[in-house]
């Protein structure tokens, strides 16, 4: 099963510069993992403990996963999983 994943830049340092990479997995969590094997250290980038960090976004197919069940969120064959981090800031 290849499913698209969408890197942001800040990021990409874990995929070699790539903007996008391919990776299997039924579930998002089982993604993270496929992710972590072929990119060391970005699953640490994308978790916290057992949740997704607070100021990281996924979306599967333009929904967000914090809808779809997390972690646990089913995943299928030509997917896209887009990864965004929140942006925040700015001045008064």
């Amino acid at each position: 099963m290849a499913i698209e994943v969408r890197i942001p830049t800040i990021l990409r340092s874990y995929t070699g510069g790539e903007k996008a990479v391919t990776a299997d997995g039924a579930s998002l969590s089982a993604l993270i993992d496929s992710l972590e094997a072929d990119h060391p250290g970005i699953k640490e980038r994308l978790l916290d403990g057992d949740d997704l960090r607070r100021f990281v976004n996924i979306y599967v197919n333009d929904e967000d996963v914090r809808f779809l069940g997390g972690l646990d969120a089913e995943l299928s064959d030509g997917d896209q999983v887009v990864v965004l981090p929140a942006v925040a800031g700015g001045a008064a």
